[in-house]
């Protein structure tokens, strides 16, 4: 009996600090998403400046690997046994593209615009060749174009 008591605290325990850690990344993605909204990043393939005002046009990236924890991959796996909405991958995912986009905003932070913007995910890691996905790593990519000033 001690054992499943061990076992639930400490299932318990890893539970409540991976949500926090993943609440604490949220706060930050907030705060610098704030940071960057004056820098667009569109998917059009053009920005319509004229080519005599373009000072420059760079390649800008940025990519990030974000793991979900192992207890929320557990009740993960409930999920896809009952079927539903399995929003702790759905957290991974935000996340990720999140985090990714604002690593190419700070890549191209004197830009005035960054077109084209794209990004991609895979898993990765041994799980990836499984069902189950461990880590998950997003590439955000675009062209940074600075107008002549």
């Amino acid at each position: 009996m001690d054992t499943l008591i061990t076992f639930l605290i400490l299932m318990a325990l890893g539970y409540g600090v991976g949500t926090f850690a993943e609440k604490r990344h949220y706060k930050s993605i907030i705060k610098r998403e704030k940071e960057f909204l004056n820098l667009p990043a569109v998917t059009l393939k053009t920005a319509h400046i004229p080519p005599d005002q373009v000072d420059s046009a760079r390649l800008v990236h940025g990519s990030a690997v974000i793991s979900i924890d192992y207890f929320k991959k557990i009740l993960a796996s409930l999920r896809n046994v009952f079927g539903g909405r399995v929003k702790s991958y759905e957290s991974l995912v935000d996340r990720a593209r999140r985090e990714a986009t604002l690593r190419m905003k700070e890549m191209a932070q004197d830009a005035d615009v960054i077109v084209n913007m794209r990004i991609e995910t895979a898993a990765v890691g041994k799980q990836a060749n499984k069902k189950g996905v461990g880590c998950l790593e997003a590439i955000a990519y675009g062209t940074a174009i600075t107008k002549k000033k």
